[in-house]
């Protein structure tokens, strides 16, 4: 038996960027993907704290350093420039992988980089 565990997640990012004309996904600056553990084409799950939408879609790189959030697709309805998501991608584990699997959470700051210290 597998179990789908939280694998890694971005913590409140800001969307700055909505293009409904363009094939499905959300673009994420690749320092965040970084910083995460995501994968291009990595399914993700995106929560609006905003207007409580939920949706799923996967990952495209975005420029590294750029701060980019951005919903393409039918997934720019879901979202308003500004407003704050939560990125959250799951992985198929045994019961005895994720008895000791720790996720990845990364909290960026309002400009959607990445917090040293």
């Amino acid at each position: 038996m597998f179990l789908n565990v939280l694998k890694s997640k971005i913590h409140r990012v800001k969307v700055t960027q909505a293009e409904l004309n363009y094939v499905g996904s959300i673009t994420i600056d690749e320092d965040l993907m970084d910083a995460a553990g995501l994968l291009e084409n990595e399914q993700v799950h995106i929560v609006n704290n905003n207007n409580g939408e939920r949706l799923i879609t996967y990952v495209i790189k975005g420029e590294r350093g750029s701060g980019i959030i951005c919903l393409n697709g039918a997934a720019a309805r879901r979202a308003q420039v500004g407003d704050i998501v939560i990125i959250i991608a799951y992985g198929l584990m045994t019961p005895e992988e994720a008895g000791t699997h720790k996720p990845t959470v990364i909290f960026p700051d309002e400009n959607n980089r990445l917090v040293k210290g």
